[in-house]
């Protein structure tokens, strides 16, 4: 099968590339520790001349190969490579943002070879308190589009997740990112582990304490939780001071109570939101690991329909190639 993209995700740490045929279907897909924040230095021989630009070296040592054997094939990006540190900088689009705002605005950077890169924006919410996606939006898109008939185009009763260091809650209509909210719950695990009187205790195990975590989650979920998290958190270090939690348990109930305290603002929000008693499904994007313990926080606060999306990146590169001309659906029936 003929590849007819390039598609690359390209966040703060890694570079992921993907070289896609027809309707998105992956041929190959290849890694990189190559983010923008930690660029290959090393200077090297691209078309013929040194090349010292950390964004040309990692697009050649994550494309050359494909690009040589099949020369022309369109390229595109979303992450932080379109930020104002990245390769070249693609300005947020407001929100409510679709396929086609997002995929009719990308930024274009000529790499040395010769060849476009062409970069999607990420998206802002403008608000007193303003909130801003860049990697994030792609994914949503990947996910609305994959959805069976209406669903996709309206979203319905939907809420699509994306944990990690900045959880993103994403909220859809008429197929448009129309809201979204931003936990820091992933950052915050890591300071409070790293960098915290929390840490001190802690002793990481190689297994999952399924029963820590839960007991966090619901610690949140209590009348105990609805002092707030800056007061649950010390329960991290006393529960262990008085040998009701093990060392190696500390650092899984401190999960679950971040995850939990999330999750409880989340349902509030929701139902307010909504002005309804109900809560919408849930669709997951992300590493699968960190999605099941959200799956399991999520049943805990009365989420019950979570369901788990896959190669939403590259569904989500190809539909704005699509919308952007870069390929055409000829080629992708």
């Amino acid at each position: 099968m003929r590849a007819q993209l390039i598609a690359l995700d390209w966040g703060t740490t890694s570079l992921r590339a993907y070289k896609l045929a027809e309707g998105g279907k992956v041929l190959e897909q290849r890694s990189l520790s190559s983010g923008i924040m930690q660029l290959p230095k090393v200077p090297r021989i691209i078309a013929g001349r040194e090349c010292t630009d950390g964004f040309e070296l990692a697009f050649d040592e994550a494309c050359s190969d494909w690009l040589d054997a099949q020369p022309g094939l369109p390229v595109i990006a979303c992450g932080m490579v379109g930020s104002a540190q990245g390769w070249r900088e693609a300005a947020y689009r407001d929100t409510p943002a679709n396929v086609a705002t997002l995929g009719t605005s990308l930024q274009t950077v000529r790499s040395i070879r010769g060849i476009d890169v062409h970069i999607v924006p990420g998206v802002i919410q403008r608000s007193r308190l303003p909130n801003v996606m860049r990697g994030e939006e792609t994914q949503v898109l990947g996910v609305l589009q994959n959805l069976p008939g209406e669903a996709g185009e309206a979203g319905g009763d939907l809420l699509i997740g994306l944990p990690g260091s900045h959880s993103k809650w994403v909220e859809v209509a008429d197929g448009c990112i129309v809201h979204f909210d931003t936990f820091m719950t992933g950052e915050i695990f890591a300071v409070l582990s790293e960098h915290s009187i929390l840490g001190r205790t802690q002793q990481r195990s190689a297994t999952f304490d399924g029963d820590a975590f839960d007991r966090g989650v619901q610690v949140a979920l209590s009348a105990d939780g609805e002092i707030g998290p800056l007061s649950t958190l010390f329960s991290a270090r006393s529960l262990g001071l008085t040998g009701e939690l093990s060392a190696t348990a500390q650092a899984d109930y401190l999960s679950g109570l971040l995850i939990g305290h999330e999750l409880s603002a989340l349902a509030c929000a929701q139902r307010r939101r909504r002005n309804s008693v109900h809560l919408p499904s849930i669709i997951l994007i992300g590493n699968a690991q960190l999605c099941a313990r959200y799956s399991r926080a999520l049943d805990a606060c009365g989420f019950a329909r979570v369901t788990l999306a896959e190669q939403a990146t590259e569904h989500g590169l190809w539909q704005l190639a699509l919308a952007a001309g870069l390929i055409t659906l000829t080629l992708s029936r």
